[in-house]
């Protein structure tokens, strides 16, 4: 397989790169291209603003979360049936796990995928001293990957000067420029943008900066770039059962009317379905982690804690991801049937799987930063308040002490990113930091359930869906 494709990356976050990406993408949208998008490492903000701007869901891809081979099958799974695919980059291009190590960086994945990269370089006040910094970078990209350059909130006129010099000095092609948008940005908050839905300037902003990307940058050379990109085997893995299903199949395909009642097709009547919670509170999804539930057999409907009276009658399990549950307490706790509705499922022995958000939702109170406590789910009983600063941060590999959706020994890779915490965060499972190899406890894992702060990728372990599934079919025989 040889899909054409380019790697979006910067020297540093904050050049730029989630605006590039999506005006390239909107760009080959507008031309007709077949594109899927990919982004580097966990994160779940940047893909949807890719979904906004081309239509179809993003994934992620993160060779810290899988070895090269499941990356690669990975790639070669959901980049099947396209002519061109974009990844994203993360953080700096040789940022890694700690920061500093390999495994997790944009270029370590450009490595592993055979990835071409163009560096976006914020330009802004400066002048020739662009080409030191890109010297730099390419003395130290020693798989000679780094093709071209973009020059991010800088002039025509400045553009026209630097890009005889950078093609001479740096021997890179120098394709194009956006001028500074100055206030006309995508908005950031603590966890990064802010989501598409929650901004109304979104599609603005992308008119705006794929008007510049199409007028300023030259897509026959992007396009030349991107077909130097290496074949990759198409060989699928059968340790992680890695489908061939097309994104068609993959994507969020809900199953619900306007009012909140879901309908089964006759064909899955035989499958376990699974609710998962999906509104603007609870949006934290990993595309993939959706493919290894359907691949384990389930199948998957969408609920929302904010406007459904309660969970899908016709579950036999529930998912409730992370998201921003804190921008949306008052609606949340006042929803008292669906409140209700959850505490039953829990007290049914239903299989519940919650991250963060989730994890939050299913505790007794919820206080926010001005003060204010709202009761949820209680279904635990502990205490959340916002911390001001991030309790945890980055990697985590996690053990449970007790085999229960993971086999003795086994490890499921993850993340946390919050700024609430709670008096008991769980105790049932031990995460380890990869950089540091500092462990701690967390979780709260017995019977059907699990739930913690901890943000889970499946492919890293797709035998915890499985067996997520598994469970979910023994209470549908109940």
């Amino acid at each position: 397989m040889n899909v054409k494709r380019v790697m979006i990356a910067a020297p540093k976050s904050g050049s730029g790169k989630t605006g590039i990406t999506c005006a390239l993408l909107k760009s080959l949208k507008n031309k007709g291209i077949k594109t899927v998008s990919f982004k580097c490492g966990p994160d779940y903000i940047d893909p949807m603003y890719h979904k906004n701007a081309l239509g179809i869901p993003s994934y992620n891809l993160d060779t810290f979360f899988t070895d090269e081979k499941t990356t690669r099958s990975l790639f070669a799974r959901n980049a099947s049936g396209f002519d061109f695919a974009v990844f994203e980059g993360v953080m700096g291009l040789f940022d890694g796990v700690g920061g500093i190590r390999s495994e997790g960086s944009s270029y370590n994945l450009a490595e592993v995928t055979g990835t071409p990269i163009i560096l976006v370089i914020d330009a802004k006040g400066m002048g020739r001293s662009v080409i030191p910094e890109i010297l730099g970078f390419k003395a130290y990209d020693k798989e000679n990957l780094i093709k071209g350059v973009i020059l991010n909130r800088t002039s025509e006129g400045m553009f026209n000067i630097l890009k005889p010099l950078i093609e001479e000095e740096c021997g890179l092609s120098a394709l194009g420029f956006i001028p500074d948008m100055k206030d006309r940005a995508f908005s950031s908050r603590h966890l990064g943008l802010v989501t598409p839905d929650d901004t109304d300037n979104t599609d603005l902003v992308l008119e705006e900066l794929t008007g510049y990307f199409e007028k300023n940058v030259s897509f026959e050379k992007l396009e030349e770039i991107a077909g130097s990109s290496e074949d990759i085997e198409e060989s699928i893995s059968e340790t992680n059962r890695l489908s061939d299903k097309k994104i068609e199949d993959s994507s969020f395909d809900e199953q619900s009317s306007s009012n909140g009642k879901f309908e089964n097709d006759k064909s899955d009547s035989n499958k376990p379905v699974i609710a998962l919670a999906k509104d603007e509170a609870f949006c934290f999804i990993y595309e993939d982690n959706l493919m290894e539930l359907k691949n384990a057999g389930a199948k998957i409907v969408f609920f929302s804690p904010l406007h459904d009276e309660c969970i899908p009658a016709e579950a036999n399990g529930l998912i409730l991801p992370g998201g921003y549950p804190e921008l949306h307490l008052k609606e949340l706790s006042e929803n008292t049937s669906m409140l209700e509705s959850v505490r039953k499922a829990y007290e049914a022995k239903m299989p519940i799987f919650a991250e963060c958000g989730g994890f939050m939702y299913l505790q007794k109170s919820i206080e926010d930063k001005n003060g204010e406590v709202y009761i949820t789910t209680g279904v635990f009983d502990g205490n959340l308040k916002f911390m001001g600063k991030p309790v945890r941060f980055g990697y985590v590999s996690l053990k449970e002490k007790v085999p229960n959706f993971l086999k003795e020994g086994e490890e499921i890779k993850g993340h946390e990113f919050h700024y609430y915490d709670c008096d008991d965060n769980g105790s049932d499972v031990i995460a380890t930091k990869p950089f540091t190899g500092k462990s701690y406890e967390a979780v709260k894992d017995s019977d059907n359930i699990w739930a913690g702060f901890p943000h889970l990728y499946f492919p890293s372990n797709p035998s915890f869906a499985l067996n997520f599934v598994e469970k979910c079919v023994s209470f549908m025989s109940k």
